[in-house]
C-alpha cells in the first residue's frame, strides 16, 4: 500500500529558486508619471492611420483652397493687382479644415473606447484625469503646430501669387499664430465631447452641430424684434469668430481675432473640466 505524499506548503512567489535567493524582476516597476503618459499618448496619435488621413487632408484643403482662391482673385478681380487683401483669403481653407480638426479630436478619445484600448491604458495609468490631461497636451501642441505652419505657407504662396498690399506684423500674427490656437482649442473642446459621449459619430455629430447652429438659427430670424439675437448668433458662431481673425472690421459687431481665441479657449476650459468631472465618475 502506497504513502500518500504529504502536502507542500504554498510557495512563495518572491521566495525564488532555492539557493539562488528572492527574484528580482529586471524591469523596473515605478508608478506612471505625466511624461510617462505624453510619451504613450505620442506614440499612439502618430502611430494610428486616422491621424495620418485627417492631417493630410487638413493640410491639403489650406493649400488648395487658399492657393486656388488666390489664382481666383488674380485671375477674375476688377480691381487692379495689389489692392486685394491677400492673408483674408485663407479663411476658406481655414473653414473647411476645422471639421477635419474636429474630427480628430473626437477620434484621440473615441477610438480607444471602440477598441477597448482605454482598458490597457487605464491599467498602465490608472488616473483618469493624467490620461485625459496627456491626450490634451499632445492632441493641442500637434494641432498647433501643423496649422500654424501650414498657414504661414499659405499665406506666403498667396502674397506671392497675388502681391497686394503689404500685410503688418499683428495681421500675420492673427492669420497664423492665431488660427492655429483657435483650431488647436476647437479640437480640444471635440476631444472634451469625445470623452463624454465615447462615440465617435455621435460626438462628431454634435460638435458639427453646434458649430453650424448658431449660423442656421440667426438665417431663420426675419422678425424685426430679434434683430439682436440674430447678431449676437451671427457675431460669435465660429465660422465668424474665424473670419475675424483674418479681418479687424468683423469684429465690430462681435469679438476681435484674439478676443475670438479667448471665447474659445474658456469654451475648451469648460468641456475639459466636464469631461475630467465624467471620466473619474465613470466605469470604463
Amino acid at each position: 500500500m502506497t504513502t500518500p505524499a504529504a502536502p507542500q506548503p504554498p510557495t512563495d512567489p518572491g521566495a525564488g529558486l532555492p539557493g539562488l535567493g528572492p527574484y528580482v524582476s529586471a524591469i523596473p516597476v515605478r508608478p506612471a508619471t505625466l511624461s510617462d503618459a505624453l510619451a504613450s499618448e505620442w506614440t499612439k496619435i502618430r502611430s494610428v492611420r486616422s491621424t495620418l488621413w485627417t492631417l493630410g487632408v487638413m493640410v491639403a484643403l489650406l493649400l488648395v483652397v487658399g492657393v486656388l482662391a488666390a489664382i481666383a482673385v488674380t485671375a477674375y478681380s476688377d480691381q487692379p493687382p495689389g489692392t486685394d487683401e491677400v492673408l483674408e483669403l485663407g479663411f476658406f481653407g481655414v473653414l473647411l479644415s476645422s471639421i477635419c480638426v474636429i474630427t480628430l479630436g473626437v477620434l484621440t478619445v473615441t477610438s480607444e473606447f471602440g477598441t477597448g484600448m482605454i482598458r490597457t491604458t487605464l491599467t498602465a495609468c490608472p488616473s483618469r484625469g493624467r490620461v485625459l490631461a496627456a491626450k490634451s497636451c499632445v492632441f493641442f501642441l500637434m494641432v498647433f503646430t501643423v496649422t500654424a505652419v501650414t498657414t504661414t505657407v499659405v499665406a506666403m504662396l498667396q502674397t506671392a501669387l497675388m502681391g497686394g498690399r503689404a500685410a503688418d506684423g499683428a495681421e500675420w500674427a492673427r492669420a497664423t499664430l492665431g488660427v492655429g490656437l483657435y483650431l488647436a482649442l476647437l479640437g480640444l473642446a471635440s476631444l472634451a465631447l469625445g470623452a463624454v459621449v465615447r462615440h465617435s459619430a455621435g460626438a462628431i455629430t454634435i460638435v458639427i452641430a453646434l458649430v453650424l447652429l448658431p449660423l442656421v438659427m440667426a438665417m431663420f430670424m426675419f422678425s424685426d424684434r430679434l434683430t439682436d439675437v440674430r447678431t449676437a448668433l451671427f457675431a460669435y458662431s465660429v465660422p465668424s469668430q474665424i473670419a475675424s481673425l483674418y479681418d479687424a472690421s468683423v469684429g465690430v459687431s462681435g469679438p476681435s481675432g484674439w478676443q475670438a481665441v479667448g471665447i474659445m479657449a474658456v469654451v475648451a476650459a469648460v468641456a475639459l473640466g466636464a469631461a475630467f468631472f465624467v471620466m473619474d465618475r465613470r466605469d470604463v
